[in-house]
C-alpha cells in the first residue's frame, strides 16, 4: 500500500465540511482504529483546526477491560447522537477513569462536525460521514498503551486487544474507511496517510 508523503489537518478539515450532514446538521467524523495507535490524539489535532468541534470520545464512557469493545455505543446513541439528529443540544456526562465516576453535565451543541473517537467509531451501525482508519506496529501500540495506563494493565491490553481485531475482522472496519493513517507518528498539522491498492488493502 503505497504512501503519501504527508496530508495536512486543515485540508481534512474543509474536505469534511464539504460532505453532507450524517447526523442531524453534523457531519460525523468517526476516528477508528486499535488501541495506542494515536485516535485521541489526532482527534484533538482535527478538532483544533475545525475551530473547537466537539470530540466524543469512548474513554468518555464507562467499558470495562473485559468488556464488549462496543459497550459505550448504545450510550453514545442515546445521550448524544439522538438529539444531535434531531437538532438539540446533547447532554453528557463524561466518566473520569482516574475517579471511578461520572463528571459534571455538559452541552454538546449541534456542530457543523462532530468527532467521534475510539474503538468501534466507525462500525457499520456508525452515522459517519467519513471514516478515518489509524494504525501502527502492535509493539508501538502496546508500549504506548502501557505507559499511559501503567505495566499492571498489560495482561488486560493483550486480552482487550484481541477483543478489538474480533471486532474488526467481522465489521469489515478497516476496509470501511475513507482514510488511512500512519499512526507512527504526526504533528498538529500534519500526517501520512496511505492510498488503497487493487482490492482496497
Amino acid at each position: 500500500m503505497p504512501c503519501v508523503p504527508t496530508l495536512t489537518h486543515p485540508a481534512l478539515a474543509a474536505r469534511l465540511l464539504t460532505l453532507p450532514p450524517s447526523c442531524g446538521p453534523a457531519r460525523l467524523a468517526a476516528v477508528d482504529g486499535p488501541s495506542g495507535a494515536g485516535k485521541s490524539t489526532f482527534a484533538g489535532y482535527l478538532a483544533a483546526v475545525l475551530l473547537g468541534a466537539p470530540v466524543i470520545r469512548s474513554d468518555d464512557f464507562r467499558v470495562p477491560w473485559d468488556a464488549d469493545p462496543l459497550t459505550w455505543w448504545r450510550p453514545l446513541e442515546e445521550t448524544v447522537l439522538a438529539p444531535l439528529r434531531e437538532g438539540r443540544p446533547a447532554l453528557l456526562r463524561r466518566y473520569d477513569w482516574h475517579r471511578d465516576r461520572y463528571g459534571p453535565e455538559e452541552e454538546v451543541p449541534p456542530a457543523p462536525v462532530l468527532i467521534v473517537e475510539g474503538v468501534g467509531a466507525a462500525w457499520a451501525g456508525s452515522p459517519a460521514a467519513f471514516r478515518i482508519w489509524i494504525d501502527a506496529p502492535r509493539e508501538l501500540r502496546r508500549a504506548r498503551a502501557l505507559d499511559r495506563d501503567g505495566p499492571g494493565y498489560a495482561a488486560a491490553w493483550d486480552a482487550w486487544s484481541a477483543r478489538e481485531a474480533d471486532l474488526f475482522s467481522a465489521d469489515g472496519t478497516k476496509a470501511r474507511a475513507d482514510l488511512l493513517v500512519d499512526g507512527t507518528g504526526f504533528t498538529p498539522h500534519r500526517f501520512r496517510a496511505y492510498v488503497r491498492g487493487p482490492g482496497g488493502a
